[in-house]
């Protein structure tokens, strides 16, 4: 079902939301969640669908948040806001709420959502393009206990990260980091199968691939070994080799589907690990709302400290090294065994 409304208010908003569920039959709300998605017109048909599937896990009030630029000076000067209001099959499971938002209304968007929040029920936002430089700082971040944002859609991925290093605050998450969770487990595992030190890796990924820069750092941070980040062809991530006392550990990706884990002394293995759409990962980030210290800890360990990162940023296709200093300091902590890993792996 859905409720067309034009030139409207937020009170007209959740009258409409009441005689929505009133007219389908379930007028009791069974929503864990308000999930709030800041986006332009380009993008919200496919964020939006990635939330209605994300909700077949978390029922939630979905508040698309569409900031409108008039053509003309004087409609500019015009504040309106448009709403879409769908319930029942065709909100997913949950509600919708598209709210298009005309002239000086755009500055003023958390007046407009603030009235729509269920009560008494946490908060996310999320920002799947043009995320501002400290979510916790906006306005619409303000109002969420978890801001999610996407450093792949940046302009420079690479450059974003420090940005996100910058202005991080408990609560922020980024997509880029949760589509490396399979990457991460699978490596502790592997690392939960020797008794061995490690002593230096590389991790290899398409160019702009800001996941790639990110499981290097939450390797060098947790074993304390340098990190090499070497660029490959792709799909994403693609290769993750681990030089071991026992000998080298590999996780090769070729096809973006299926990848092959090679141990010293054991046979390869064949294991399953696809690249997720954005509601496999959106559900992943909407199960938990505490803040994620191990992303924290890996994002602070800056770009710069990757050996190969300022070659990797500009273009080339392999790293030379690092700076001397960071090169001994990681040199230095080279024994370290795999124990850091195996307590970083889970979130």
């Amino acid at each position: 079902m859905k409720i067309d409304l034009t030139d409207t208010t937020s009170s007209k908003i959740n009258k409409a939301l009441v005689q929505g569920r009133r007219a389908i039959g379930t007028p009791a709300v069974g929503m864990v969640l308000t999930l709030v998605i800041v986006t332009d017109e380009e993008n919200q048909y496919d964020a939006l669908r990635a939330a209605d599937e994300a909700s077949r896990e978390h029922p939630s009030r979905k508040l698309v948040v569409v900031k409108r630029v008039s053509r003309s000076a004087r409609e500019r000067s015009k504040a309106r806001l448009d709403a879409e209001v769908r319930v029942g099959a065709d909100a997913g499971t949950g509600e919708t709420v598209v709210l298009r938002l005309y002239g000086e209304v755009i500055d003023h968007a958390q007046s407009v959502v603030l009235p729509l929040l269920l009560p008494d029920a946490p908060v996310v936002v999320w920002w799947p393009v043009n995320a501002p430089v400290n979510p916790a700082k906006d306005a619409l971040g303000k109002l969420a206990q978890r801001r999610v944002t996407d450093t792949h859609a940046a302009e420079n991925p690479t450059e974003e990260l420090t940005v996100r290093a910058d202005a991080y605050t408990p609560g922020d998450t980024d997509l880029a980091w949760t589509r490396i969770t399979p990457w991460r487990s699978m490596l502790a595992a592997a690392l939960d199968q020797v008794d061995c030190a490690v002593t230096s890796v590389e991790v290899e990924g398409e160019q702009h691939n800001p996941s790639s820069e990110l499981l290097a750092m939450w390797l060098a941070d947790r074993l304390h070994v340098p990190v090499r980040r070497s660029v490959s062809s792709g799909p994403g991530l693609t290769a993750v080799r681990l030089e071991t006392s026992c000998g080298p550990i590999s996780l090769h990706r070729a096809d973006g589907s299926l990848a092959t884990l090679s141990i010293e002394g054991q046979p390869d293995r064949a294991v399953a690990l696809k690249r997720r759409g954005t509601s496999e990962l959106i559900a992943e980030e909407l199960r938990r709302l505490d803040p994620d210290d191990i992303y924290a800890s890996a994002l602070r360990f800056g770009v710069e400290r990757l050996a190969g990162a300022a070659d990797t940023s500009s273009g080339a296709s392999n790293g030379s090294g690092a700076s001397g200093s960071d090169a001994a300091d990681s040199a230095a902590a080279g024994q370290a065994k795999k124990a850091p890993a195996k307590k970083a792996a889970s979130k």
